[in-house]
């Protein structure tokens, strides 16, 4: 594919060096969570900034681009994910890539693990219909106490650039 910033990413063929933040962050900002199908648009990249928040700072910049892989597939909810097998493992593949690039461990800790579904049912709260359907990922699993307010993608790209900054200070400085 072409990405935003002009580079090329093949998935069978995947150069790290090509594996940009600003794509990473450009394509999170403009995919909307849960399909599209909460009340207002939310991105992925509004979302990865909250999981990072969630866990102790050591694990915070993994936890941010945690659903980077969605920046060159796509976000397909959950449920459909674990039927397909092929998608699972091409996902796997290019977060390895990703991980290389930006020297993240290829397994996300336990902590990440939890914090996205403190998220997910954060985000359930705030920002779908209610209504009484079980969501068995979600058993035992808290919500945050803050309230989830959508912002404009423009404004999550910028809130992940700067959280990235912030993570990652080589970057921030070149």
């Amino acid at each position: 594919i072409q990405t935003y910033t002009g580079k090329r990413f093949d998935l069978l063929d995947i150069d790290i060096e090509q594996i940009d933040i600003f794509d990473i962050a450009h394509a999170l900002a403009n995919t909307c969570r849960f399909a599209g199908h909460c009340r207002t648009f939310y991105s992925v990249a509004q979302h990865s900034i909250h999981v990072s928040y969630l866990v102790p700072q050591e694990h915070a910049r993994v936890a941010l681009l945690h659903d980077a892989a969605e920046a060159y597939l796509t976000d397909i909810p959950a449920p459909f994910k674990r039927l397909m097998p092929d998608y699972q493992a091409i996902e796997q593949h290019v977060w390895s890539a990703i991980a290389r690039r930006f020297d993240l461990p290829n397994e996300l800790p336990a902590e990440v693990k939890h914090a996205d579904l403190v998220a997910l049912a954060t985000e359930r709260r705030d920002l779908l219909k209610r209504t009484n359907d079980r969501w068995p990922m979600l058993d035992g699993v808290s919500s945050d106490a803050a309230i989830r307010t959508p912002v404009s993608p423009d404004a999550a790209k910028r809130a992940f650039l700067r959280r990235f900054g912030d993570l990652q200070p080589r970057w921030a400085e070149s």
